[in-house]
């Protein structure tokens, strides 16, 4: 073979001089000669790829080699990538259910956890369940100990034989949050923040994924405190952490209530109520619908608390330059919110705890409202709800308006952490009594 720089005589060159020196009817014969041989060839290597795909085959048959073709033979719909399930107690995890459906004619599945526990050794044994001969669809209660990310391993059986495989890579048990509120719990902060810890997720009431901003679910497209606040609480408790975001921007509180819920002022933005006689609205429940939709796709007692972060869109509407006929007072904004907790509450089946920050903060010339700072502490002195941050202590340094830049963001998500930890330190030792 000729070098690089083409000082070597090439052979080929000289095959082709002696070629054209030959007659015409040797030259035929040379041609046939040649195809002969490169068919031979072709024949080979047709061959050995037919034993390679039959061995693979074999293997496959033999269940030392699942099908690689999954995602029409073995779906999982549960549980999700980067799904967190909710524990009971410290270490007292949960039972996390495995679901899907396959299509081939297989008859079982079997699943195993791999992973480490907040505690102890994991479980790492096969579980198997039978597959519906009708509809092929399959599920089976796993049981987790507090801990993650977990990795699942889920294979379509056929006698003892393995035709498909399916792995989900991160699932938790941990904490889980919901969020909701106002522009400032949701993304419209200055600059997006990043899960540092890789181990905060949030879900959008369809997907679960790690919790970059901005958050699903969640109005506005920018930065959140979420990231921050999931990251410290997993710093703390080192578990997983869900965060399940659905705040709206500007809403007040009366846009929030469920449907049927009567007012005299109608909001601010005007959206989210109707009229239904002159001078009096009333709530069209889209907000308070989309809440408890969240609420239901985690499962019963699938979260710790709600985290509610609102009241600049109520608090000193007339000073901020808004018609004076949308202003409520401090006692009708612990009225409604009474009624919004109460009814979610009622429609979840259980006591949902909630933790409410003090948000009354409009800009470095109006940095808080008496009047609703005192309606949001009488919810925590009623016992209605939970001590959440007074985020009106983060002043101008820390805003970009009247949301936060990425400072605020950061020291905003701390404050969230500290309040919950606070919280959240009482429920697991009292799960350890």
């Amino acid at each position: 073979m000729g070098q690089a720089d083409g000082t070597t005589p090439s052979s080929n060159s000289a095959s082709g001089a002696n070629f054209l020196l030959m007659p015409v009817f040797s030259r035929r014969i040379f041609l046939c000669g040649t195809a002969l041989a490169a068919l031979a060839a072709l024949a080979t290597v047709a061959l050995s790829e037919n034993a390679v795909l039959g061995a693979e085959s074999a293997q496959t048959r033999s269940g030392s080699q699942p099908n690689p073709n999954v995602g029409r033979q073995l779906q999982v719909s549960s549980p999700r990538e980067y799904q967190v399930f909710q524990r009971k107690g410290r270490m007292e995890g949960v039972a996390a259910r495995l679901q899907g459906h396959a299509v081939l004619d297989c008859d079982a599945v079997r699943v195993r956890v791999l992973g480490k526990p907040l505690e102890g050794a994991m479980d790492s044994n096969w579980r198997k369940t039978d597959l519906d001969p009708v509809n092929k669809e399959f599920f089976l209660d796993v049981p987790l100990p507090a801990g993650g990310w977990y990795r699942w391993e889920v294979q379509a059986l056929r006698g003892s034989e393995v035709y498909a495989s399916q792995v989900v890579d991160h699932v938790g048990v941990g904490e889980v949050f919901i969020v909701i509120g106002q522009s400032n719990s949701a993304n419209y902060g200055s600059e997006k923040q990043k899960t540092v810890t890789g181990m905060v997720s949030s879900f959008d009431g369809t997907k679960w994924g790690l919790a970059n901003d901005p958050q699903p679910g969640a109005g506005g497209d920018r930065g959140s405190f979420m990231p921050t606040f999931g990251d410290a609480i997993y710093d703390k408790y080192h578990v997983p952490i869900g965060i399940v975001a659905a705040g709206a921007g500007g809403t007040s509180v009366r846009e929030w209530l469920p449907e049927g819920e009567r007012m005299k002022q109608q909001p601010t933005t005007g959206e989210n109520v109707r009229l239904v006689a002159p001078g009096e609205w009333e709530s069209t429940g889209k907000l308070f619908k989309a809440l408890i939709r969240r609420i239901e796709s985690l499962g019963p007692r699938g979260f710790r608390a709600v985290l509610w972060h609102q009241g600049e869109s109520d608090a000193s509407q007339v000073r901020w330059g808004c018609p004076a006929d949308r202003q409520i007072t401090g006692k009708q904004y612990t009225e409604f919110m009474e009624k919004l907790i109460n009814a979610t509450r009622a429609r979840a089946g259980w006591a949902v705890p909630w933790i409410t920050a003090q948000a009354t903060y409009h800009s470095e010339q109006d940095t808080g409202d008496a009047e609703f700072r005192a309606a949001q502490k009488s919810l925590w002195e009623k016992g209605i709800a939970l001590e959440g941050p007074d985020t009106d202590s983060l002043e101008a340094k820390f805003r970009n308006g009247v949301h936060f830049n990425g400072k605020g963001l950061q020291a905003h998500g701390k404050m969230w952490a500290e309040k919950v930890g606070i919280y959240l330190d009482k429920v697991l030792e009292q799960s350890n009594r």
